[in-house]
């Protein structure tokens, strides 16, 4: 399992994730990947849930962003995964950056 110290980057880049409206848009960002790849490996949220230890509804709620996955949490998905949290937290940040692109391209097509 994934462990995350106070000098893990990601680590930090979690616990800051919480405290702004870009924060919150990267940790929804970050569940979204967490979908994602679960559907890419077939992954349940069944499975989802026993591994960070909650009920099926929380896990769906937590994949839906509301609430967040805590630091705990997404080290252990991370892991479940195969992935390191930086790889998701940058996965995310490929993917906002993606879309705010095709914004910026569709309103200069305008």
């Amino acid at each position: 399992m994934t462990m995350l110290t106070p000098h893990d980057k990601s680590s930090n880049m979690v616990c800051m994730m919480n405290h702004s409206a870009h924060g919150e848009e990267l940790a929804r960002l970050i569940a979204e990947e967490i979908r994602v790849e679960m559907a890419r490996q077939k992954r349940s949220r069944r499975e989802l849930a026993k591994v960070i230890g909650v009920t099926e509804h929380t896990a769906g709620s937590r994949l839906n962003g509301s609430p967040n996955f805590n630091t705990q949490e997404l080290a252990a998905v991370a892991s479940w995964l195969g992935l390191t949290v930086s790889t998701l937290i940058r996965r995310a940040e490929l993917s906002r950056d993606a879309k705010a692109a095709a914004l910026a391209a569709e309103a200069v097509a305008r």
